[in-house]
């Protein structure tokens, strides 16, 4: 069949583009993987002539969009789009999608396995079963118990939604600070409206689940750490840069709260081409668990972010509108 179309993975954590050829090869695309998960400049030469890019980790910045030549779309295929410039893009008239959907479930159960392990302190009874201590006490921390606790979600969108009608049947208090939210759409919920310092202080979980813009980078350091409840859990199921690694670590050590865990680090080791886990010391911690930013995978998630991301591109290159533009 005659190429009529090039498209670009920028990169790819999956095992092969089995998928995306299955979609775009039917309409004569030409599907080729580049693996430049560092983007910039040295992704130019596999995009400069491309009409669509998938994009998964891989930057995509201005200096790239603006000599991109024939490009019509760029796909990405989770729902943050900060690793792309989307005031380039509208320059450029080149359509942004996402997949808005895909993980929701995902995300939310991941959370709540990480607060309910460490609000039972599992990893800390593992560590002592394993040195051989048999106690209720061997967790080094009293445990007490979840009915009435304070679940404090930063963000009230979709997957806070879904964690705050499931942690309910726990019996949490479901309280959420988000400005662009309605407070009577929280109340259909259940979940209580408060202002950012009230959550930082009350939660006895502090779950956060917002987009890494200029206004979160960093939103939880050392100033909100030591705000927080001694006895709090933090809890990190979306970007890394949300929390100062640094700070985090010395509220960690220093007892300003019990316990964190994080589907992510700041230095985002996916965007690395190396990354050297000894130097970030939090992974040094008991009472810090690190997942590899995995909380969005499920083997259907990944199938249906594959599949939407390249059916948005077909539409495009078809002359058709896509179901998620984002610009």
């Amino acid at each position: 069949m005659l190429k009529r179309f090039k498209v670009v993975v920028s990169d790819h954590d999956f095992p092969d583009l089995s998928i995306e050829k299955s979609i775009l090869e039917p309409i004569g695309a030409e599907v080729i993987g580049a693996q430049c998960k560092t983007g910039g400049k040295s992704l130019l030469k596999f995009v400069k002539d491309a009409d669509a890019i998938l994009q998964q980790y891989a930057e995509i910045r201005a200096d790239v969009i603006e000599e991109l030549e024939k490009c019509k779309v760029i796909a990405r295929y989770g729902i943050g789009v900060d690793i792309l410039d989307l005031e380039a893009c509208k320059r450029k008239g080149i359509i942004v999608t996402n997949v808005p959907y895909y993980c929701v479930n995902e995300v939310a159960d991941h959370a709540i396995s990480m607060a309910l392990m460490l609000i039972r302190r599992i990893p800390m009874y593992w560590k002592a079963v394993r040195e051989g201590k048999w106690h209720w006490s061997a967790s080094g921390a009293p445990i007490h118990r979840i009915e009435g606790q304070v679940f404090g979600l930063i963000g009230f969108g979709k997957i806070a939604r879904n964690i705050a009608r499931k942690v309910k049947a726990f019996g949490f208090q479901v309280w959420a600070y988000d400005p662009y939210v309605h407070e009577f759409f929280m109340k259909e919920e259940g979940v209580r409206k408060v202002e950012f310092e009230e959550i930082i202080k009350e939660s006895d979980v502090l779950c956060l689940q917002v987009p890494l813009n200029e206004k979160t980078h960093h939103m939880i350091g050392e100033k909100e750490l030591k705000m927080m409840k001694n006895s709090a859990i933090l809890i990190n199921t979306s970007r890394g840069p949300l929390v100062d690694n640094k700070a985090l670590y010395k509220a960690l050590v220093e007892g300003w709260i019990a316990a964190a865990a994080l589907d992510d680090l700041e230095e985002e080791p996916a965007k690395k081409e190396k990354w050297n886990p000894e130097n970030n010391p939090l992974l040094s911690l008991e009472n810090c668990v690190v997942t590899p930013h995995s909380a969005y995978y499920s083997e259907e998630s990944i199938e249906e972010a594959r599949r939407t991301a390249a059916e948005e591109v077909r539409s495009v290159l078809l002359g058709q509108a896509p179901r998620y533009r984002v610009v």
